[in-house]
């Protein structure tokens, strides 16, 4: 039996297909273009979020279909997180739309989804790629896609400066035990991630980014650094990293050249598992 659970953007092509309509939402986003793309933020005085959502709502009506998650076809779980407690949420009923919109509500872009007692936002602050969650939700075998590491970058940019005078330092007993997530953070900080590739050109034009750039690169390297610590503990049975750093978070209009990406990594990640096999 199949399962599928979603984070953010994940959460809305999950739903679609769930419901069976991922060669709708497919069709849609290479008919996209920038005015288009526009055309479905509804900006409202900033409070809670510069977006509202509500034209994203009708948008994704659309395309996936209307109703409750139990009634789908495929069982499936979108992932957000309550504000007031930063607890990670797991949405398995009720409106399907309501749920994708909770799970794609960026902090500080879109204006949280209220459910019950919760404040929802975008699940992407605790839970990037869910891979526990639909394991947990009974897959024997996980198969995630991760957006936020495309590569590993030839020149990667030192995030970490040392302000303590050159020297031999002696090595803690805490230093000790965080040597396993120091690798982590070392792996996570050489990576090429549309945040640090953002990082990148500001260097190198000496300007100043503005609020929106700021917000958005920041989530992403936080998000980044979550979904390498999580996929250590929740790892995946096949993984699937596209080449996507260079693309934009509002770069929707470039879905062929995304799509023909998102293709050519699984067919990487599936003879890398075949030569695995091989190997075993």
């Amino acid at each position: 039996m199949d399962y599928v659970a979603g984070t953010s953007i994940g959460a809305l092509v999950g739903a679609a297909c769930a419901s069976g309509k991922i060669g709708s939402l497919e069709e849609f986003v290479r008919e996209l273009d920038w005015k288009k793309v526009i055309s479905h933020f509804d900006v409202v005085f900033p409070r809670s979020g510069l977006f509202d959502g509500r034209k994203i709502s009708e948008a994704i009506r659309e395309y996936v279909e209307p109703g409750d998650i139990e009634d789908l076809s495929v069982p499936f779980c979108a992932v957000s997180t309550d504000l007031a407690t930063g607890s990670e949420v797991h949405i398995r009923q009720g409106d399907v739309i309501e749920a994708v919109r909770a799970s794609i509500s960026i902090p500080g872009m879109f204006t949280p989804v209220k459910r019950g007692e919760m404040l929802l936002v975008d699940g992407g602050l605790v839970n990037p790629v869910p891979t526990g969650v639909v394991r947990g939700m009974g897959a024997d075998y996980v198969i995630a896609v991760d957006l936020g590491i495309g590569r590993i970058a030839e020149e990667p940019l030192q995030l970490v400066s040392e302000i303590t005078p050159p020297g031999p330092r002696q090595r803690t007993s805490s230093t000790r035990k965080g040597a396993s997530l120091a690798t982590i953070r070392k792996k996570v900080m050489s990576a090429d991630v549309p945040g640090l590739a953002q990082a990148k050109q500001w260097l190198a034009r000496e300007s100043v980014p503005n609020i929106f750039e700021v917000l958005m690169s920041s989530i992403t390297v936080m998000e980044v650094q979550i979904t390498e610590i999580r996929l250590v503990a929740e790892p995946a049975d096949l993984l699937i990293r596209p080449r996507l750093s260079h693309i934009g978070f509002m770069d929707f209009h470039n879905a062929d050249e995304s799509i023909a990406e998102g293709y050519r990594a699984a067919k990487v990640s599936l003879e890398e598992s075949r030569d695995a096999d091989r190997l075993v």
